[in-house]
């Protein structure tokens, strides 16, 4: 039985990233945010079922498409907001805009657009907690995308061999960019890939945000106990195009997914699904969930006013925060 507690703040967790990424939509169109954006919406039972196990000291690592990542671990929606708009404000000073965000003092330790370019940190965070024995638990969150990318089983072998506290969470989407999963892969069970390392394994409902906090519990608990990594398979799905709102904007085509299957994923909405079982168990009633909304709604107003007040980075900083030798 979960407590009343944690379902709430699986509610309000996953309005908070629908609502922040729904916000930037017509930013985007209009020519406001210049850089890149994926958003995460119809994503958000996975962000929020395994950010709800994680404390602050625990690690996690994103990808392209890692808003709800970094909201969920605690990273203030008015630095992202900034970020993607290229403020200095912004969680990375508005040099790394929405694939590039930050926030250590709360454990996420950052996105990157390369597929599969952080998983093997979110290793080298496993090894550092299992040498210090300090009990964290690092996440490593990535698209089925990576699966074909050679990092990741090698990630796994060195994560399996030294029974390092590390969750590895493949959200599949069933689409990288463009592609079906069907014509990439001769097999479609991504979680049975972690097997031959003799890895703890799952496939879950990444639209049930339930079964992705049990799924979630298991692992932190045995990763805690110093009894190895755990690989978590979430089936899932974009509601928005692969990089904007859209893929057929601008009279183009580029969306090859059927207008029936979007249909079909858009009646399993996450939080649509948790609030049904909140009403019906008597959880919350409408008043109540209605209030979670406005006020997540008021604080990402205030994201937008913070952002609008904040200025650009200056000219005379373009070498500022730059590696050199």
């Amino acid at each position: 039985m979960y407590s009343e507690e944690v379902l709430k703040k699986l509610y309000a967790d996953m309005i908070l990233v629908r609502l922040s990424e729904e916000s930037l939509v017509e930013p985007i169109l209009s020519g406001d945010v210049k850089c890149p954006v994926h958003l995460y919406s119809g994503q958000e039972a996975v962000a929020a079922g395994i950010g709800a196990v994680l404390n602050e000291k625990d690690s996690a690592f994103g990808t392209h498409r890692s808003h709800g990542h970094y909201l969920v671990k605690g990273g203030s929606v008015k630095e992202m907001i900034a970020e993607i708009h290229g403020k200095s404000t912004g969680c990375s000073k508005g040099r790394g805009g929405s694939m590039h965000l930050y926030a250590p003092d709360k454990g996420f330790l950052g996105a990157a657009p390369i597929v599969a370019g952080t998983i093997s940190l979110a290793v080298g965070a496993g090894m550092a907690s299992s040498i210090r024995k300090d009990g964290t638990v690092a996440v490593s969150f990535f698209g089925d995308g990576a699966v074909g990318e050679g990092v990741l089983y090698e990630s796994l072998n060195l994560a399996a061999l030294r029974k390092l506290p590390v969750i590895f969470v493949c959200e599949n989407n069933l689409y990288s960019t463009h592609l079906h999963i069907s014509e990439i892969r001769p097999n479609d069970e991504i979680y049975k890939i972690a097997e031959p390392f003799g890895i703890t394994s799952f496939r879950v409902d990444g639209n049930d945000v339930l079964e992705v906090y049990e799924a979630a519990e298991k692992a932190v608990e045995q990763c805690r106990n110093n009894n190895g990594p755990v690989f978590i398979e979430t089936l899932t799905y974009r509601m928005r195009g692969h990089v904007g709102p859209d893929d057929n904007i601008q009279g183009t085509h580029t969306d090859i997914r059927p207008a029936a299957e979007v249909e079909d994923w858009r009646q399993k909405d996450p939080i649509e699904r948790l609030k049904k079982y909140l009403l019906e168990n008597g959880v919350a009633d409408v008043e109540e969930l209605d209030l979670i909304e406005r006020e997540i709604q008021q604080e990402i107003n205030e994201a937008y006013v913070f952002t609008n007040d904040s200025q650009l980075p200056p000219k005379s900083e373009l070498e500022k925060y730059v590696f050199s030798k």
